[in-house]
């Protein structure tokens, strides 16, 4: 079913219309840029970067790049008593999924000229690069006192007690180590955005995300892992239009 959402968004994304004259009210570009949080991310998902152009009248084309991070819907957070530091009980890998995004937005109410609230409808998709990023941790080979503390990629078979993980390395510790992987993104939403003024724009977009990799995204090998992710996101963003 997913492959078939998929399917649809990206014709519907092929439809054209003849091309009509632009009005007074449209803007050549747009460039915005914001953070991104989701139901699959935490607090804070990620980020973006946004470009939208004048295709035809109360129609734009964008083009954009996300990079998010997707947590594991069973990540536990565990804290170390000796240590004071924390890791995430049987993790191996980060995932960080890298979006680049193509588009159509239309708009659906516009705002008064200096002031007032504009809708728009969009949609877009695109690849997406599914980075899994080991995830190191500082583990104890004297008995979790303190003893022998090695900062290595966690691996289940070898790090058999969470009492000797004393906590956890950044994530640039792995970065060098990054397994790429391959999928398609699609995603449908509303932006709402706010300006005094026709040049400046802040706004929200809250819609849904469905993502399919060719692979399962393992981050925690000793549960059910996925290739297939949906969520709900909500982003925040400022830019600047002529």
């Amino acid at each position: 079913m997913a492959k078939n959402l998929i399917l649809i968004i990206a014709l519907a994304l092929l439809v054209t219309l003849p091309a009509a004259a632009q009005s007074d009210d449209d803007f050549d570009n747009e460039l915005s840029y914001g953070i991104n949080l989701n139901s699959n991310g935490g607090l804070l998902g990620g980020a973006f970067v946004r470009k939208s152009w004048f295709f035809k009248e109360s129609f734009y084309q964008l083009a954009g790049l996300e990079i998010v991070e997707i947590k594991h819907p069973k990540e536990n957070r565990l804290y170390h008593p000796n240590s004071g530091d924390n890791f995430i009980a049987g993790k191996q890998n980060h995932f960080f999924s890298v979006r680049p995004h193509y588009g159509l937005e239309h708009v659906l109410f516009r705002k008064a000229a200096e002031s007032g609230v504009q809708v728009n409808a969009v949609v877009a998709g695109g690849p997406s690069l599914g980075l899994l990023v080991p995830y190191y941790i500082r583990y104890d080979y004297g008995g979790g006192f303190g003893g022998d503390v090695r900062t290595e990629a966690y691996d289940p078979n070898k790090h058999l007690s969470f009492e000797n993980t004393l906590g956890s390395s950044n994530v640039f510790t792995g970065l060098g180590e990054t397994n790429v992987n391959f999928g398609l993104h699609a995603k449908m939403g509303l932006s709402f955005e706010y300006g005094r003024y026709r040049e400046s724009i802040t706004g929200i977009e809250v819609g849904f995300m469905l993502e399919q990799f060719f692979k399962e995204m393992v981050m925690i090998p000793q549960t059910e892992n996925y290739s297939t992710f949906t969520s709900v996101y909500l982003n925040i963003y400022y830019g600047r239009r002529k």
